[in-house]
């Protein structure tokens, strides 16, 4: 599985593509590709979980979704997580 990071401000650009984002999301939870997304508690980013094998899927993934080039979002880290508990 891999944690995704995002940091965002509250431009007209990101709230503009947030509903299509969105959307995107939970097209991937509902082929489990994606097992949780959602904002930090202090408002200023968001995490989303990928279950896919390799860094290049998680950016491929993100690749398709404009929102991650969206002025006022960007990727703070991708990084692979280690689980033991699910």
């Amino acid at each position: 599985m891999w944690v995704v990071e995002l940091a965002w401000y509250d431009t007209k650009e990101r709230l503009e593509g947030f509903p299509a984002h969105q959307q995107y999301l939970t097209g991937l939870h509902e082929q489990s590709i994606v097992r949780m997304a959602g904002p930090l508690a202090d408002n200023t980013g968001s995490v989303m979980v990928f279950d896919v094998e390799t860094r290049d899927e998680v950016v491929r993934l993100l690749d398709a979704d404009p929102y991650h080039t969206t002025n006022g979002v960007s990727i703070v880290s991708i990084r692979k997580w280690a689980t033991f508990v699910n």
